[in-house]
């Protein structure tokens, strides 16, 4: 199927950019400005301050949720002001508490192992937020993040349909892509997106960031979700409950300290006396245990999800070969995508999928995220892992 590039703002397209402080959003606002489009600036406001402030009096630009997004606002703030860029703050700290961290705490206390930023995406970056600037009464053309990513339409519709949907495709540099986190980004939104970075590698926007003084450029990248000195208060609001760490035949190896510290393929931390490296094979949140394996056990050959997106929301009749990527820092491998039949005392939200793995895969964690990826790296769809099989 072949497929065209988007169209990018033009001179006098009215742009809301989405500004984190970074280096890749505050530059995406500055190029959309000399390209000659109203740009206007609005920033997510997270942090509710009910944690307490770890830093040390340091400023923490290394999360997207900590006290540093006071600082990180006024830089955006401050940079607005510079350029004369129209420029708002939209509380969506609600919407964030419900949706991502209730849901992360839930998740890991349910056995999984979930992925926060996939969850932001949807509800919030492109949720919440949008309907911040819609309450605002801004009307406009396009938004614009700085994700390394690309906006595509299908030139014929999907799977003998007659829709052709926006959809996600890889960014030109693949070391920055970010569209494994995009994917739940429904295809109406995406009507309306645009990444301008998209045909950029990252050396490149430090380049121009330069070239223009961007203070921007000298800030140190920065990281999705929360720092890890954060984790244990989130979790603070409920005892952990110990329990067995066993092997696959069962045999007690020690205890743990609470099935929301540990997840699938994880090493160290387990606390256990052992003559071989040990690994996380799974965990059984029903009876709060902790199974432990050898490295060559935690292979599977296929995997089971549900909970899928997919582009205009048009599924595939039949199964289909695609590639999958099981987690962001994974590559993408070659798999079958069936349908699958639930058997009897199984629960799935929606049609469960079958994907199988040319090549078995190591460590499949439920609560992650199987994105499936067409050969020239366009988002066919996705769900949520439910289980691994063997």
């Amino acid at each position: 199927m072949d497929f065209v590039q988007e169209n990018m703002p033009k001179k006098g397209d009215k742009v809301v950019v989405g500004l984190s402080g970074g280096v890749d959003s505050t530059l995406t606002a500055l190029l959309l400005k000399e390209r000659g489009c109203q740009v206007i600036g609005v920033t997510m406001s997270l942090w509710d301050g009910r944690l307490p402030d770890l830093s040390g009096g340091k400023t923490l630009h290394d999360s997207c949720y900590g006290p540093g997004e006071l600082t990180d606002i006024e830089e955006c703030r401050s940079f607005c002001k510079a350029e004369g860029i129209e420029y708002h703050v939209i509380d969506v700290k609600e919407t964030y508490r419900q949706e991502v961290l209730e849901y992360f705490k839930a998740e890991y206390r349910s056995g999984r192992t979930p992925n926060p930023c996939i969850r932001c995406n949807h509800s919030v970056k492109f949720g919440a937020l949008l309907s911040g600037v819609k309450n605002l009464g801004i009307e406009y053309d396009y938004f614009c993040t700085g994700h390394y990513a690309k906006i595509v339409r299908p030139e014929k519709g999907l799977f003998g349909s007659d829709i052709r949907p926006c959809m996600i495709h890889t960014a030109l540099d693949q070391s920055k892509d970010q569209t494994y986190f995009l994917y739940r980004v429904p295809s109406q939104i995406l009507e309306k997106v645009r990444f301008p970075l998209a045909d950029m590698s990252k050396k490149e926007v430090f380049t121009l960031a330069h070239e223009r003084g961007l203070k921007a450029a000298e800030r140190e990248e920065s990281q999705d979700f929360v720092p890890e000195e954060y984790f244990d208060l989130l979790f603070s609001d409920k005892p952990s409950v110990p329990g067995d760490i066993i092997d696959l035949d069962g045999k007690v190896l020690g205890r743990h300290r609470g099935i929301e510290h540990y997840t699938v393929g994880q090493r160290r931390g387990l606390g256990v006396s052992s003559t071989r490296p040990l690994y996380v094979h799974s965990i059984d949140a029903k009876n709060n245990l902790v199974v432990l394996a050898d490295n060559d056990q935690l292979n599977s050959k296929y995997l089971i999800a549900d909970d899928f997106v997919w582009p205009g929301n048009v599924e595939s009749p039949d199964a289909f070969e695609a590639l999958v990527k099981i987690r962001l820092a994974s590559r993408p491998v070659k798999v079958r995508v069936e349908k699958y039949s639930p058997q009897e005392g199984e629960n799935f939200v929606g049609q469960p999928w079958k994907i199988t793995f040319y090549d078995e895969q190591r460590a499949v964690a439920p609560g992650q995220s199987a994105v499936l990826y067409s050969e020239d790296g366009i988002i066919l769809g996705g769900g949520i892992i439910a289980k691994a099989c063997n």
